[in-house]
């Protein structure tokens, strides 16, 4: 009976001492994922964390403050490498690596990590975005944008760019509800001048393209959202065009107060005087005659044109 006892007692001391092997290797395991981190290496660092903590779970109550420590490092780790990718311009092994640094933060219940990092990734779409569109990959940066704003509605620079990118892949449309959703959203005044040069735009093609009925509801559109001395000069032009004189002299005259010092503003009087004229209207067309007296291309003719009035 003694020898039995005997041979129980080898047993548990041999237990013993394995499990304090154990322990002993899992520390060592942690330290070395400490001293990794201090040297900036967080791969490494971060292999050496998960091993130690597979170790002291399997140790139980002996590993508890191991694989304690373990899972506050973990997160922290996975969100530096995370910083590192996005700093080095890659940003998908970003995008993926915060995904993973959220499923341990809610894993190993550190939800301060997980709620930082959580705010990374419209961040990372937004980069994404301004890289792709600085590179001319259109397709790339709507993705990345509507990405942006659709973990983030509210975020008036994402559909500024949205919109901006809209624009230059010709889908009107879509531009407009972007550029209207920006200015819902803080944005205003930037997304008005760019819903407004983006109709200068296209009123600047139909009028090259002789379509001036076109040519007119895109430049009124480009005004309602900023009015421009452009879009009227434009609209004055397309109107001419059409053979309404006054709908003509009613833009040059908009097109004149916006940009009273434009070059062609003499040429500009001579039209609208000339058209005045032509309508019967004697008063503007003296009015607009007389401020180009002086002038050495229309005086002379806007004299004559005096003398018969």
């Amino acid at each position: 009976m003694k020898k039995i006892f005997l041979v129980l007692s080898a047993v548990v001391m041999t237990a013993i001492s394995v499990s304090a092997q154990d322990l002993a290797t899992a520390t060592e395991t942690f330290n070395n994922g400490a001293m990794e981190l201090q040297m900036g290496n967080m791969e490494a660092a971060l292999t050496n964390f998960q091993s130690a903590l597979e170790m002291a779970e399997a140790l139980g109550e002996q590993g508890a403050e191991i694989a304690t420590n373990c899972k506050g490092a973990i997160p922290q780790v996975m969100f530096s490498l995370a910083k590192g990718y996005i700093k080095d311009n890659n940003f998908d092994g970003a995008l993926a690596q915060l995904d993973a640094t959220i499923a341990a933060a809610n894993k190993y219940e550190n939800p301060d990590i997980a709620a930082e990092a959580a705010e990374f990734i419209p961040q990372v779409y937004m980069q994404k975005g301004n890289t792709a569109y600085q590179a001319k990959d259109l397709a790339t940066a709507v993705a990345a944008y509507s990405k942006v704003v659709e973990l983030d509605p509210k975020n008036g620079n994402a559909l500024l760019r949205l919109g901006q990118v809209y624009g230059a892949t010709g889908k009107l449309n879509e531009a407009v509800a972007a550029f209207e959703q920006a200015a819902a959203n803080g944005q205003e005044k930037t997304a008005n001048k760019q819903l407004s040069n983006l109709f200068l735009k296209k009123t600047q093609a139909a009028v090259k393209a002789k379509k001036f009925q076109e040519a007119i509801e895109f430049a009124t559109k480009s005004n309602t959202y900023l009015e421009n001395a452009n879009a009227y000069r434009m609209l004055a032009s397309a109107y001419q065009q059409l053979g309404k004189n006054a709908d003509c002299i009613a833009s040059y005259e908009k097109y004149l107060q916006l940009n009273p010092n434009a070059k062609d503003a003499t040429g500009v009087k001579y039209t609208i005087a000339a058209l005045a004229q032509t309508s019967g209207d004697k008063e503007k067309a003296k009015a607009y005659y007389q401020q180009i007296l002086t002038d050495p291309q229309y005086g002379a003719t806007a004299k004559q044109m005096l003398q018969s009035l």
